[in-house]
């Protein structure tokens, strides 16, 4: 049977198009995990080429094949050969993947040493041109309580759920778990999955002991992120999902290529 191949027909408005492929693929990999070695999550993936001016289309079922051949090791260590095959098959330019998924670790209560799972969620994102470019991320739940609520109330202060967002290119191997400790050091404190009595009261403490503007927490994790060797270039958010506002605070930093 002769099926046509439409995909493979010429286009002539003379346009490339910078990312075509599919979304949203739920899919499970293997991720490395500093204490158990490994870990397996299921990631949200998107894969990507870039589709030359000539081109009609691009044949989306070949995206799927060849994420296949990759899920039953590492993931990060197979980006750049999953990439490259995504290239010559279709005879691309570039390609690109996101994968983004929850990381479980393992969290004591600060008092009581109760331990149980946290879930962060977490990112990979590789891109393979004329050269090959990975950036792992992380988005951290923390608590923040606001400076100036503190400083001009007779009592109390004002907190909130806040998210610290950290996305890095490196030279040299940084866990995720690098990442997440950076991000709640920075906070007022740092949330748990199970508190006892005398744990809220410590987080409690702790957080008005130690209150931040978003502005502080992007500043302190910039320079830790600048003095680290093996950081190419970062990116640093944090988000208040204020508690007595209608609206969130935010700040960002980035630092692109800050050494070579």
């Amino acid at each position: 049977m002769n099926i046509p191949d439409l995909q493979s027909q010429n286009d002539r408005r003379n346009i490339l198009i910078d990312k075509v492929g599919v979304k949203g693929i739920r899919y499970p990999i293997v991720v490395e995990d500093r204490s158990n070695k490994i870990q397996h999550t299921v990631a949200e993936v998107n894969l990507y080429v870039q589709l030359h001016h000539s081109k009609r289309g691009t044949h989306m079922s070949r995206f799927v094949e060849v994420l296949n051949h990759y899920h039953q090791e590492s993931i990060v260590a197979q980006l750049d050969k999953l990439l490259l095959e995504l290239k010559s098959l279709h005879k691309a330019d570039a390609a690109y993947i996101d994968l983004n998924f929850p990381y479980f670790l393992k969290k004591q209560a600060p008092v009581s040493k109760i331990s149980s799972l946290m879930d962060y969620q977490c990112s990979f994102s590789a891109s393979y041109t004329d050269h090959y470019e990975l950036r792992i991320g992380v988005k951290v739940p923390v608590t923040t309580l606001c400076p100036c609520s503190r400083e001009i109330s007779d009592f109390g202060a004002h907190n909130q759920r806040s998210y610290i967002s950290l996305q890095v290119r490196y030279r040299e191997f940084v866990w995720l778990e690098e990442l997440i400790e950076i991000a709640e050091a920075a906070a007022s404190c740092g949330i748990y999955p199970l508190l006892k009595r005398r744990d809220e009261k410590f987080v409690t403490e702790k957080a008005y002991q130690n209150p931040k503007f978003v502005e502080d927490i992007v500043r302190e994790i910039t320079q830790q992120l600048e003095a680290d060797p093996r950081i190419l270039e970062f990116r640093v958010e944090s988000e208040n999902i204020e508690s007595i506002h209608n609206h969130n605070a935010y700040a960002l930093v980035c630092r692109n290529s800050i050494t070579t």
